[in-house]
């Protein structure tokens, strides 16, 4: 079985039942209204607070975009890319492209004009599926675009000028037939290309089969116990393998799932309250500022409007305890999980923490559902219980390889394992818990520093709302521990308090500077440490202080 087929299966069982909702909370709440399949084009959908789609719509939507696509020559086996903003046409579009056999490519909706150029031709895709906000980014690079042959520009709340070398989606899918097509897809056929997030350069085409797809959808539904009635909010970006997967379990089960366009913490408690949400998938800063707007008194979390939010998912990143202990002085009764995946992974899962284990807080879990984990060293042997070494992962979601690139497939594709360049380390009772990046590891007079456990520290300081830890060049020791510290709104802080703080931690790993400024993160919560080193590490060699 492959996803379109369970696409189709719910279209059959629950054809009138919702299973997208998105809120665009920059509108007014009383501008609600339902998107049907037949409304006017006239109409349209734009600029509404709240739009949604049965599982009936949502299939004849993707019918329509892939019978578009054949009409246009569009192939099995061929690269189709993606390049929105969150709205509720991306998932029939990515749908759309599965059921002719062409693989979707995904492209993150952040990248310059330059990087939109090297995607497309690394990846070969011969059509675009972009909205307004990407017009002139692609106008300059159009000339570059050979391989490119039908662009089709998607209104989706914004702009409906169509771009004199697009033709209108909104437009076209509406003269297509409803029916689905005639194409042979099976598990072994690839699916789809997603990219790396290019920390370390320009991003990596990461190719993915079919089989991928699905597995990753059994697994989302295993882990969190999805329901029918479950209704599942996802506010990261869709390109993302993350956001995709996690709402995988509600493509399984059949239930609802809301697109929310902004990630004010009102919103999305108002979006749990309006749309009687129960699991919630949070990145680190949302969960931090849902927090922070508690304390303010800005918002009641013993509403009881939100009683029946049973989930609080988190992940993304290294979880700091002092977050979760938090949440849950706020929010007793939810239950929480995190889970551990990479892109080339199929995204999340591939490592979890369940609910039962909340007292393992900190640690990124156990091997997930059909995977297995293994922590070798430099040489590919396994370490000792307690040792540090790279995380490896096997199981049916890794990926097939880095396409036009065998020899960085090489370097992380060995004897079946994916070689993840995460540090962790297992404890007696097989729990694994990151260390760090392996590129992130700082060498500081022949120590090796692990900055995620100073940042877990220093976050726990009532001022701090984030903080990175990089390693800064120095002449006598190598490099020095440095955290970048982003303050909470209003918080009165100085590197005196810092250090003062710090003296709870190992001497050798108390950070030898302290800079106060903004923490960059990319649209999935990661932080950008690759700008923060380009901003501090090139000005000049860093003299080693000394601290008591």
């Amino acid at each position: 079985m492959v996803i379109t087929e369970v696409l189709e299966r719910n279209a059959k069982i629950y054809p009138n039942d919702v299973a997208l909702v998105e809120i665009n909370p920059e509108r007014r709440p009383d501008d609600k209204i339902s998107w049907r399949e037949y409304s006017l084009i006239e109409s349209g959908p734009g600029g509404r607070y709240r739009r949604e789609m049965t599982w009936r719509e949502f299939d004849t939507k993707a019918n329509r975009f892939a019978n578009l696509l054949l009409t246009r020559g569009v192939k099995k086996g061929d690269k189709v890319a993606i390049l929105l903003m969150n709205c509720i046409e991306w998932l029939p579009i990515y749908f759309g492209i599965l059921k002719t056999g062409a693989l979707a490519v995904p492209m993150n909706f952040r990248y310059t004009a330059e990087e939109i150029q090297y995607c497309l031709n690394l990846s070969d895709a011969r059509a675009l599926v972009f909205g307004p906000e990407f017009t002139e980014r692609l106008l300059s690079v159009y000339g570059n675009l050979a391989n490119i042959r039908d662009f089709f520009f998607v209104c989706a709340g914004g702009d409906d000028k169509v771009p004199e070398f697009a033709d209108s989606y909104d437009k076209l899918v509406n003269y297509c037939s409803s029916v689905a097509p005639a194409v042979d897809i099976t598990e072994d056929d690839h699916a789809a290309i997603y990219f790396s997030s290019g920390t370390t350069g320009f991003p990596k085409a990461i190719l993915h089969f079919h089989r991928a797809l699905m597995s990753a959808c059994i697994v989302e539904q295993k882990h969190h116990g999805q329901t029918k009635d479950d209704v599942f909010l996802c506010i990261p970006p869709l390109y993302h393998t993350g956001a995709k997967m996690h709402w995988f379990g509600s493509l399984l089960t059949g239930g609802r799932a809301v697109l929310l366009r902004g990630v004010k913490p009102e919103w999305i408690i108002r979006t749990v309250c309006d749309e009687r949400v129960t699991i919630v998938w949070l990145l680190v800063p949302w969960a931090q500022d849902i927090l922070d707007a508690i304390e303010r008194g800005d918002i009641d979390p013993t509403d009881k409007r939100l009683s029946q939010w049973r989930l609080m998912h988190i992940g993304a990143q290294p979880v700091p305890p002092s977050l979760v202990r938090r949440w849950h002085k706020c929010f007793p009764h939810h239950q929480y999980d995190t889970n551990y995946g990479l892109s080339e992974s199929t995204g999340p899962g591939c490592v979890h923490l369940g609910i039962e284990n909340i007292h393992k807080v900190g640690a990124i879990g156990k091997a997930g559902y059909m995977w297995e984990t293994m922590i070798f060293d430099e040489n590919d042997k396994p370490v000792a219980r307690g040792e540090v070494g790279e995380l490896c992962v096997r199981g049916p979601g890794v990926m097939i390889c880095y396409y036009n690139n065998k020899q960085a497939t090489d370097e992380v594709l060995k004897n079946g394992w994916l070689h993840t360049g995460d540090m962790a380390m297992e404890d007696e009772e097989g729990f694994i818990y990151l260390v760090d990046r392996k590129k992130d590891v700082i060498i500081t007079g022949g120590e090796n520093l692990y900055p995620v456990q100073i940042e877990n520290f220093i976050r726990a300081h009532e001022a701090v709302k984030d903080v990175a830890v990089i390693g800064l060049p120095d002449k006598r020791l190598g490099e020095i521990a440095a955290a970048i510290i982003e303050l909470k709104p209003g918080a009165v802080c100085t590197e005196e308090d810092i250090n003062n703080f710090c003296l709870g931690l190992p001497r050798y790993k108390r950070p030898r500077k302290i800079i106060f400024a903004d923490i960059p993160r990319n649209p999935t919560g990661k932080i950008e440490k690759n700008k923060l080193r380009e901003r501090y590490c090139s000005v000049r060699l860093v003299e080693a202080e000394t601290r008591g």
